[in-house]
């Protein structure tokens, strides 16, 4: 039983830590964007974003997976509140914020749509 418990241990610690980046841009119309993001175990703040720039952050992935991040977005008075990575899937590493709402862009995909604004 150690020796299984031990096997596995070895296995995951030999799993390669990857380094990913997650970028979220303003195309607004003239409005700073908030952005805020997290994930279980860092929280990355709110951060004011101007027009045509970008806020991202690098990131190794969780050794043991799972890795995962929330953001929260917010211009005067809508929101949106979306998955910005989760590891093992087709997640979008480039967001793009316009005045109608989110696009995601996936590695080998055009640019689409992924959240309409809400006011809370």
């Amino acid at each position: 039983m150690i020796m299984v418990v031990f096997a596995t241990i070895m296995v995951i610690m030999a799993r390669p830590s990857v380094q990913d980046t997650v970028s979220v841009t303003n195309l607004l119309t003239n409005k700073i964007l908030i952005v805020h993001c997290r994930s279980k175990d860092d929280d990355l703040g709110g951060q004011a974003v101007a027009v045509g720039d970008s806020y991202s952050w690098s990131f190794e992935t969780n050794v043991f997976g799972g890795t995962l991040f929330w953001c929260n977005l917010a211009v005067q008075d809508k929101r949106i509140s979306f998955k910005a990575y989760e590891e093992y899937e087709e997640t979008f590493g480039m967001w793009f914020v316009h005045d109608d709402g989110l696009y995601g862009k996936p590695k080998h995909f055009p640019i689409f749509k992924m959240a309409a604004w809400k006011r809370p």
